[in-house]
C-alpha cells in the first residue's frame, strides 16, 4: 500500500474520484490475462500534466507505478502488487485532431483502437491497425506493445502507423516528440523508445497517428490447400500478382478450423474438413470491378495449378464477416479448459518442422494435451494454443508446456513473441530471442530513463 502521505498527496491532486481504493478498486473486473491485481490504490489523471504530476510524486518516493490501458494484453503487462500503484489512462480519451489534408490524427492514449477506426472513416480514410480486441484495446496500449493484427502484412505493425509521441518519464518529465510528418530526420527518433517496450520506459499519453485512404474495394476468400508445402506458393502468387493489395492471409490448421465451426461455436464450415490448410485471403483496394476480377483470376490459375484445391468467394460484405468468423472466434479453446496462448515468429520456410517438434515433445511431455494452431503466416506469426486439461493440470503443466513450445525457436532464431509483448510470463525466456548484449543494453536504457525503476518494475527485462 502507497504511504498515507503519498495517498493525501495523490487526493490533493487529481480529487476524491481521481484516487480508486477499497471495494470500487477491488470491483473492477479485470480480464483474466492480466495476471495478479492486488495493487490498493489506482489512480486516473485527466491529463498529461496529472499524469506529470503523479510520476513526479511517485519518483520523489520510490513509489512502483503499473500503467494500465485496456488490459487485453496476454503476458501479464498490468499485474500489479499490494505494494504498486496502478496509473490507468481510462481518462484520455480525446480525438484532438483529424489532418485530412495529411492523413493524420492526434489522439490521447485511452482512445480505443475501434473509436480511431470509426473517426478515419468519417473522414473517408483509414487506420490500418486491426485486431480481435478493438473495442477494449486502447491506442497507448497498442504503442506500447507494438501491436500488429490482421494487416501487418501490408500495413506494418503499430510501430509503422506512429508518427510521433508524447511521453511522460518516470521522473514527471514530459517529453514532446509528436510530429505528423512523414520525413524528419532531425536527431534521434525518441519515440522508437517508448514503442513496444511496454510502459518501463515512460508512458505514452498522446500519439499522431498515421492514416491511409479509405479502401473502396474489398475482396476475400477463403481457400483450402492440399498441405503447408503449397502455402508459400498461394502467398508468393497473390503478393505478386494483385498489385500490392494483398492485406490480410491468415493461415487455420484443420484442428483449429473445425473447432471453431463446429457446435458449441456460431459458425459453420465454410469448405469440407479433410484438407491440409485452410487460409483466410483478403484485398484491399480502388476500383471495386478490376480489382474483383484480378482477386478471381488468381485464386482461378491457383485452382487450376492445385495451389489450392478448394475455394470460396465472398459476393458481400456480410459473407466477408462470416470469413472471419471462424478465425475470430479464439475462445472456442475454452471448452477444453484453460489454455496456454503463444505468439511466435519464425521463417515461413521453418514452420512444418517447428510445429512438428512443438507438438511431439507436447505428446512425450504432456500427454493427452490438445494443441491449435492459427497465424497471419505471411508475416512469419504463428498463434498456438495448447489445452493441457482442467485448471489444476493446467497450472501444473505451465513451464513444461512453455518449454516445449519456446526451446525449439533457439535452433532457427525465431522469437518467442511476435506481438503480444514479454510482460512477467515471457520474460523467462528472452535471451532464447535476445543476446546478453542486446539484453545488457536494454537494462542500460532502463536505468538511464527510469533510475529508480519505478516504471512497470518486473516487467520484460530484470534490471539486476
Amino acid at each position: 500500500m502507497p504511504a498515507a502521505e503519498l495517498l493525501a498527496d495523490l487526493r490533493a491532486l487529481l480529487g476524491e474520484r481521481g484516487v480508486v481504493t477499497g471495494e470500487r478498486l477491488t470491483g473492477r473486473v479485470y480480464e483474466q490475462h492480466v495476471g495478479p491485481v492486488r495493487a490498493q490504490v489506482l489512480v486516473r489523471p485527466a491529463d498529461t500534466s496529472q499524469v506529470s504530476a503523479v510520476l513526479g510524486l511517485c519518483h520523489a518516493r520510490g513509489q512502483p507505478v503499473v500503467p494500465h490501458g485496456g488490459l487485453t494484453g496476454l503476458v501479464y503487462g498490468g499485474a500489479a502488487s499490494e505494494d504498486e500503484l496502478i496509473l490507468s489512462l481510462e481518462a484520455l480519451t480525446r480525438i484532438e485532431s483529424v489532418d485530412v489534408a495529411g492523413r493524420t490524427m492526434r489522439v490521447e492514449a485511452g482512445v480505443t483502437l475501434q473509436r480511431v477506426q470509426e473517426e478515419a472513416e468519417r473522414f473517408n480514410l483509414m487506420f490500418p491497425l486491426d485486431l480481435g480486441a478493438r473495442g477494449t484495446a486502447t491506442i497507448g496500449g497498442n504503442i506500447s506493445t507494438n501491436a500488429g493484427g490482421m494487416r501487418v502484412v501490408r500495413f506494418g505493425m503499430m510501430r509503422s502507423l506512429v508518427l510521433g509521441l508524447e511521453v511522460v518519464l518516470a521522473d514527471g518529465t514530459v517529453l514532446c516528440s509528436l510530429n505528423r510528418m512523414l520525413k524528419n530526420n532531425a536527431g534521434y527518433d525518441l519515440k522508437q523508445l517508448f514503442i513496444g517496450t511496454e510502459g518501463t520506459l515512460g508512458i505514452v499519453t498522446r500519439a499522431d497517428l498515421r492514416l491511409a485512404s479509405r479502401p473502396t474495394s474489398s475482396a476475400a476468400a477463403f481457400v483450402a490447400c492440399r498441405d503447408f508445402a503449397a502455402i508459400p506458393e498461394l502467398l508468393g502468387m497473390l503478393d505478386a500478382r494483385l498489385g500490392g493489395q494483398l492485406s490480410a492471409f491468415e493461415a487455420l490448421w484443420p484442428e483449429f478450423y473445425e473447432l471453431t465451426t463446429t457446435a458449441p461455436a456460431l459458425s459453420s464450415p465454410l469448405l469440407p474438413y479433410g484438407h491440409g490448410m485452410y487460409v483466410l485471403v483478403e484485398a484491399l483496394g480502388a476500383d471495386p470491378g478490376p480489382d474483383q476480377e484480378r482477386f478471381e483470376r488468381v485464386l482461378a490459375d491457383a485452382l487450376e495449378r492445385e495451389v489450392i484445391v478448394d475455394a470460396v468467394i465472398a459476393k458481400s460484405e456480410a459473407e466477408r464477416r462470416i470469413m472471419w468468423a471462424p478465425r475470430e472466434d479464439v475462445f472456442q479453446m475454452d471448452r477444453y479448459g484453460p489454455s496456454h496462448s503463444f505468439d511466435v515468429s519464425l521463417a515461413i520456410a521453418d514452420m512444418p518442422r517447428y510445429l512438428d517438434t512443438v507438438r511431439r515433445t507436447l505428446q512425450e511431455r504432456v500427454p493427452g494435451a490438445r494443441q491449435f494452431v492459427f497465424g497471419h503466416v505471411a508475416d512469419g506469426n504463428l498463434h498456438i494454443s495448447v489445452c493441457a486439461g482442467d485448471a489444476q493440470r493446467h497450472a501444473a503443466t505451465f513451464d513444461e508446456v512453455e518449454r516445449c513450445v519456446y526451446e525449439p525457436l533457439r535452433s532457427i532464431t525465431g522469437s518467442i513473441s511476435a506481438e503480444h509483448g514479454i510482460g512477467l510470463e515471457r520474460k523467462a525466456y528472452l535471451e532464447i530471442s535476445r543476446t546478453r548484449a542486446e539484453i545488457a543494453t536494454m537494462r542500460a536504457l532502463k536505468a538511464a530513463l527510469d533510475p529508480r525503476s519505478i516504471l512497470n518494475p518486473g516487467k520484460v527485462i530484470d534490471v539486476h
